[in-house]
């Protein structure tokens, strides 16, 4: 492949990504598939946050996420609460975690929520007969996770902390930049539809672009979308998805 690789998280995302494959020799060109923004808090969610410390367990799904919550976490308690495990899907937001202080802890294979229901401290808390878990996340996603906790008689609640949507803008880049492209990053089904829905009548071409998605639930909507060439990596985070491109094989 000779064409520009598309990377489509946010723009400081792309960024940073940008670099560790230009070190590579690895052409790239951004544009985000998404737009975030921060969701507003009412007062169901500030409970949440002033009841941090009844939680055994915060599962926290992405950076953004982690970013958004530990402002909340500043706002309401001057020192963390102790006695919670602090989870991340993946190890690009333990490290998030971490930075602040907190002692993350993220799954060391896969980066899914099987990958972290698979983790050995969910035996205990399974055990516990008031379990309790708070998931910070976007506005929706992460019901298997919270279907299995429940199952075992634990309560969860969601923080929804970002809204995500179709940039009005993605169309016309996406248009600017495909005639160099052979090849792209989606990570979520969100930004798959986007990307689809702004292809337009171009569509038919670019799903024959390769596509490498970190999970197989991604991969699977994917292929029924029509794409045609869709590489699942090991995970989400910048080591998985340069990995991933550079190898050109599956996780």
């Amino acid at each position: 492949m000779s064409g520009c690789l598309l990377l489509t998280r946010q723009a400081a995302d792309n960024q940073r990504l940008a670099a560790r494959f230009a070190a590579e020799g690895v052409e790239t060109c951004s544009v985000p598939l998404l737009e975030l923004r921060p969701c507003e808090e009412g007062p169901v969610e500030r409970q949440y946050m002033l009841d941090l410390d009844r939680y055994h367990a915060v599962v926290v799904v992405s950076p953004t996420a982690a970013r958004l919550g530990l402002e909340r976490l500043d706002r309401y308690w001057p020192q963390p609460p102790v006695g919670i495990d602090w989870l991340a899907v993946g190890a690009g937001t333990a490290q998030v975690l971490r930075d602040y202080g907190l002692a993350a802890q993220c799954p060391a294979q896969g980066q899914d929520s099987e990958a972290l229901l698979a983790m050995p401290l969910w035996q205990a808390h399974f055990a516990r007969p008031d379990l309790r878990v708070l998931i910070w996340r976007g506005e929706d996603g992460r019901e298997h996770l919270a279907d299995r906790i429940r199952a075992a008689g634990g309560t969860v609640h969601y923080l929804p902390l970002y809204a995500r949507s179709a940039p009005e803008s993605l169309p016309a880049e996406l248009a600017a930049v495909a005639p160099r492209v052979d090849r792209l990053i989606v990570l979520s089904v969100q930004a798959l539809s986007n990307w689809r829905a702004a292809a337009g009548a171009h569509w038919e071409q670019q799903r024959h672009w390769r596509c490498w998605v970190p999970s197989e639930r991604i991969a699977a909507q994917a292929a029924a979308w029509g794409c045609t060439d869709v590489v699942t990596c090991r995970g989400a985070d910048d080591a998985a998805l340069v990995e991933a491109v550079l190898t050109g094989s599956s996780g």
